[in-house]
């Protein structure tokens, strides 16, 4: 494990207590837990946005179930994939909506293309492409 390093930082007095409630709200059990989280997520945001090696894609898509052949679309979208799915998960929301969220692996640009053409599918209500990674470095 790295050395732990202190460092001090000067805010202003609402933003310090809005953070405070803000975390706690979160359940962190203190400002450096909290921290270091800001700071990992913004690490792995730069590298997605790099597009440098593979990312970690979820892709989730709302639909309605009875626009014709969309669930077999989608699936074969998947199937023919340049990238890794690794997983898809299907529920039932009501008696007409389903959310699928997918799990991609892959190049960034290959996972945006594939998001893109999911969330782009005709009959497909509402997408969203949330993306990481397993590795963080600078």
């Amino acid at each position: 494990m790295s050395k732990v390093l202190r460092f001090g930082v000067s805010l202003e007095d609402d933003l310090l207590r809005s953070f405070d409630r803000s975390i706690a709200d979160l359940g962190y059990a203190n400002r450096s837990e909290a921290i270091r989280d800001l700071i990992r997520d913004h690490l792995i945001q730069k590298k997605v946005s790099r597009g440098e090696g593979d990312i970690i894609g979820v892709v989730s898509l709302v639909y309605d179930h009875r626009v014709r052949r969309l669930g077999d679309l989608l699936a074969d979208m998947q199937h023919r994939a340049q990238v890794a799915i690794n997983a898809s998960l299907h529920i039932h929301l009501d008696e007409h909506n389903c959310l699928e969220v997918i799990v991609i692996r892959g190049g960034a640009d290959k996972v945006h293309e594939v998001a893109g053409k999911l969330i782009a599918t005709k009959g497909v209500q509402n997408g969203k492409l949330t993306m990481t990674t397993a590795e963080v470095r600078s």
